[in-house]
């Protein structure tokens, strides 16, 4: 196993982040040296379990760890106050004087929101870890310690700040992710070429052959890559207060908005949203003379060139904007944005006028 790490330096919270190729089977191990406990609830839905489930058991039963899976559908549904009540009671029935628990994830971010979620708040906190197995939650989702779920007004407003054990990616199991699935994660990783690395962002514009043909130094690369620069800005904002953090949320304020609008449905997928709000924050900033024009058409060829869409179809724009205002980043009622202002930097700003909030909606149907 090629192995590469990265601390997330927290104090007592500390954990590290595993890049690795072909690695499962040493999962187990890994787990064991945190003495996390004995048995291990593995939160999944049946896809994955088919796939690697089988893995994952022999990895931790070679380590002796007792495992119970724990299943839950397939996508963003699986995030809701009825799935997580019920896991929580078949926990609590699983759970007795002779077990010590904690959690699994395996999955991708839905499963690792929700997950997390759960170990923040069963016996007021058990320890957990994350094994992601998509691009868009290895570069993203599975660190950093959000976890939640969703309510029926928006996304990801029931959460907690809960730091994993152990982040496992291990991008050889990225080979069965569905190439949509891939596509979504792309986004993740362009955004943080945007906001942090121009050197990323030059690599995708001149990799994406070798990320679609699933070459594993170029998975390793990118998600290591990402990973990196995610615990960094982590570690200087855990609890996303210092205005620091809400640098990772480019393109989130309006792409948050589009799933919302779209109910959660299967028609925009997270990835697709985000990129579709980063040419919403790109626009804002460019009619702001923030950002020169010619970076907003970089920004834009390379979403295109990774698959992603640049317009908006099946939405209104007035659904977008209405879910926008629920959105989590508003501060004492002004709307808060990240906007890019050359490739590789990005600033936030509050209080963006509504019309040119709305003319940037309107942007992306053109």
């Amino acid at each position: 196993m090629s192995a590469k790490k990265i601390r997330v330096d927290l104090g007592r919270r500390s954990y590290d982040i595993v890049v690795c190729r072909n690695g499962i089977k040493r999962l187990g191990a890994l787990i064991k040296r945190l003495r996390l406990g004995t048995d291990a609830v593995i939160i999944t839905n049946p896809a994955i379990k088919r796939l690697y489930g089988g893995k994952v058991k022999a990895s931790l039963a070679s380590a002796g760890f007792n495992t119970r899976f724990e299943i839950v559908p397939d996508g963003e549904k699986a995030k809701s106050e009825r799935h997580c009540i019920r896991l929580l009671n078949n926990i609590s029935k699983f759970d007795n004087s002779r077990r010590r628990i904690f959690i699994i994830a395996l999955g991708g971010g839905v499963i690792g929101d929700l997950s997390g979620f759960i170990a923040s708040i069963y016996r007021r906190g058990i320890p957990y870890v994350q094994a992601p197995t998509t691009l868009l939650s290895q570069v993203d989702s599975a660190i950093g310690g959000k976890v939640a779920i969703d309510l029926a007004v928006g996304k990801n407003l029931a959460g907690s700040f809960y730091q994993p054990r152990l982040v496992f990616s291990d991008v050889a199991l990225l080979k069965s992710l569905p190439r949509k699935e891939l596509i979504s994660g792309l986004a993740e990783v362009a955004k943080y070429g945007v906001i942090k690395s121009q050197g990323l962002f030059s690599y995708l514009e001149k990799n994406s052959n070798k990320i679609f043909k699933r070459d594993k130094n170029a998975l390793q690369y990118i998600v290591y890559t990402c990973s990196g620069i995610k615990a960094r800005v982590v570690e200087k904002d855990e609890y996303d207060n210092k205005n620091i953090r809400v640098i990772l949320n480019l393109g989130h304020t309006i792409g948050h908005a589009i799933e919302t609008a779209a109910q959660y449905k299967k028609s925009y997928s997270h990835g697709q949203a985000i990129a579709l709000g980063m040419l919403c924050a790109s626009f804002i900033a460019k009619e702001l003379n923030l950002f020169k024009g010619r970076d907003h058409a970089k920004i834009k060829a390379l979403i295109k060139k990774l698959g992603l869409p640049t317009k908006l179809m099946a939405l209104k724009a007035s659904d977008i904007y209405k879910a926008h205002e629920h959105d989590k980043k508003f501060i004492h009622g002004k709307n808060r944005f990240v906007l890019p202002v050359k490739i590789g930097k990005a600033i936030v700003k509050e209080g963006i006028p509504k019309a040119l909030v709305k003319e940037s909606i309107m942007s992306i149907y053109k």
